[in-house]
């Protein structure tokens, strides 16, 4: 049930479209680290005067380990930054660090997509872990009440990934114009930003569709086997 089915080309090619888009976000972010930006902030500037220009003073900006490693925690309310994005004054660092005090705003703000990220969570979290485990064993011993169960919960962690989508869009308007009106970037560095800031959105786009098309074919092998 699970070989060759005609959904798997669809898959193959959303992989295929995934691990192009990793790709580009790596070489994206490289080619315009290279770049230094006008103003000359480094990422911990940018998003330190971002966060005080929008009332977020107590929200702190921290450097941690690893490449592309950049996000925001909620839960401690604290705007993680790599190293290569908190210490550099590049377009590829200041784009990135405003990205994710795009996220802290929308916390502030009470974003509704966010909210509903939050709220989704725990749920989500325990509905990825048990989905593969009953998927196998329903399908393993021909138990469609199994595998209706998995669907169920591999639902929810696709719908996880959707709702991700407008969260990170929002986040990635809000740090363009920021950065426009306070100043950080001029007109002619628009364009980097926008490359930087849409490559690294594709990755999100990319593994939310390989999700849908899985989720479909599991839905189109179950109503087979219910008929």
């Amino acid at each position: 049930m699970l070989l060759f089915h005609p959904m798997d080309f669809l898959i193959i090619i959303a992989f295929a479209l995934s691990l192009w888009a990793q790709f580009r976000v790596s070489g994206t972010f490289n080619r315009w680290s290279e770049v230094k930006n006008m103003s000359g902030l480094t990422g911990y500037d940018a998003a330190r005067r971002m966060l005080d220009s929008n009332g977020l003073h107590d929200v702190p900006v921290e450097a941690v380990p690893g490449k592309l490693s950049d996000h925001y925690d909620p839960i401690h309310r604290a705007v993680r930054l790599s190293e290569p994005v908190y210490y550099e004054s590049s377009i590829s660092a200041i784009s990135v660090a405003c990205h994710e005090v795009g996220h802290a705003i929308q916390h502030q703000q009470h974003y509704p997509m966010l909210t509903l990220r939050h709220r989704m969570f725990p749920v989500v979290r325990f509905a990825s872990g048990a989905a593969p485990f009953l998927l196998i064993a329903g399908f393993l011993f021909s138990s469609m009440n199994l595998v209706g169960i998995g669907i169920i919960f591999f639902s929810a962690a696709v719908a996880f990934q959707l709702v991700t989508l407008p969260v990170e869009f929002n986040a990635s308007s809000r740090a363009r114009e920021l950065m426009v009106a306070e100043g950080f970037i001029r007109n002619e560095e628009e364009r980097g930003v926008a490359k930087v800031l849409n490559a690294a959105a594709l990755t999100y786009v990319a593994a939310a569709l390989i999700s849908l098309l899985t989720l479909v074919k599991y839905i189109m092998i179950f109503s087979s086997n219910r008929d």
